[in-house]
């Protein structure tokens, strides 16, 4: 042994450094399977507890402010049915006809009337467990993707991880909304693009068409990119299998909704009767920024104009950086139908949390930052979106 090697060698007995032992615990297979689930985990609960102090601070029960607005018609479609559903659930406009439910996919309700079969199970209770299971499902989706990106690693996944659950409107994972589910699918479908299994890519596509019309940006990217590897002769047969499987959630509710209410554009029609919500490619969106910018009303309308801006610069900065086309285009889909629509403008801010792809860019360079820096930059996003999130369910008085 040379002398420069003696120079490393500790002394029989010598205790572990604390930080080598923290490395050597990190590396670990089980701490590493874990890492995802645990750090979704600890971001939402920092949520839970804030929302817990701000519903104290407003005089509101939890579990009513998590169950409010459409995670009302959620879990009465669950229990009864688009045909049995509380009268007393309304539209926008405070009216309410049988086709009304139909506004609602059924992906979520299905999931939650099947868990509420389980024993001693009530349906607030399996709303919440279906979304707390679908965002643990999420948190691995994500991480995947970050590790399969271009210049993607394990690190650059679990800032994903972390940067989706402190999303501004990250909350609504909490809540018996269908977002958590949705995410779920549409992160594991776009790893089947990026991995070229297309069959997983289709059938997870499917799915989410059932869950969220937000599926349409999804299928675009879906059946694109599997068009693409079909002419380019990559994978035989499978990128046709999958490309077709993909719509057939959405088209499959849409073609439902078109029966029931006797209307080809039934959904639509439905939406737009009872929540004044149609595409106007942007209009109202842009009438609303410029009010909202000249004369700030509202703490959540003013960050509302603030995270779309924003979400259009992160547009920008992954085709720069050459994110993977098949997720910049489900990333501009979803940020496209939520600014070419006229709807409540307060939900703008909840409809941009599946155009989670745009986080990809900022994921890889935190990843790329030194620990300490992006540890902080990380828990000071957390803190924010906890207080946001809260004050959005509580101290704002309209639905969200």
């Amino acid at each position: 042994m040379s002398t420069l090697e003696a120079v490393h060698v500790e002394p029989e007995g010598a205790p572990v450094p604390v930080r080598e032992r923290l490395a050597r615990a990190a590396r670990h297979r089980v701490t590493s399977a874990l890492a995802p689930a645990v750090l979704y985990l600890l971001v939402r609960e920092t949520g839970l507890l804030v929302l817990r102090v701000m519903s104290e601070r407003w005089d509101k029960d939890l579990t009513r402010v998590l169950t409010a607005w459409d995670g009302q018609w959620f879990l009465g479609i669950a229990e009864g049915g688009y045909a049995n559903v509380d009268r007393g659930l309304v539209d926008a406009f405070s009216r309410r006809t049988d086709e009304t439910p139909l506004a609602f996919f059924p992906g979520y309700p299905a999931l939650v009337r099947w868990v509420d079969h389980l024993p001693g199970v009530t349906p607030v209770g399996a709303g919440f467990a279906v979304s707390l299971v679908s965002g643990l499902c999420c948190a691995y989706g994500l991480h995947r993707l970050g590790r399969r990106v271009f210049g993607g690693s394990r690190r650059a996944g679990l800032v994903l991880v972390v940067l989706f659950a402190a999303s501004p409107m990250a909350v609504v994972l909490s809540m018996t909304y269908s977002e958590a589910t949705f995410c779920a699918l549409a992160a594991w479908s776009l790893v089947g693009v990026l991995e070229r299994r297309w069959l997983l890519a289709g059938a997870c596509c499917a799915a989410a068409g059932l869950v969220r019309p937000t599926a349409a940006a999804l299928v675009l990217a879906v059946c694109a990119a599997a068009v693409v590897a079909a002419i380019t002769r990559k994978d035989g047969v499978r990128p046709w299998v999958g490309g077709a499987i993909a719509p057939l959630g959405l088209l499959g509710y849409l073609g439902y909704a078109a029966v029931r209410t006797g209307r080809w554009n039934g959904w639509f029609a439905v939406q737009q009767e009872g929540w004044d919500s149609r595409f106007d490619g942007g209009a109202a969106t842009w009438k609303f920024a410029l009010l909202v910018l000249g004369d700030p009303r509202s703490v959540l309308e003013l960050a509302t104009v603030w995270f779309l801006v924003v979400a259009i610069a992160l547009v920008v900065v992954g085709l720069r950086r050459g994110l993977e086309w098949p997720l910049v285009v489900y990333g501009v889909g979803v940020l496209a139908m939520d600014l070419g629509s006229n709807g409540l403008m307060n939900s703008k801010a909840r409809l941009l949390l599946p155009a989670f792809t745009l986080l990809v860019p900022v994921a890889l360079a935190l990843a790329r930052r030194r620990t300490s820096t992006a540890v902080a930059v990380l828990v000071g996003i957390a803190v924010f979106s906890a207080w946001f999130g809260a004050y959005a369910i509580t101290a704002w008085q309209y639905a969200i």
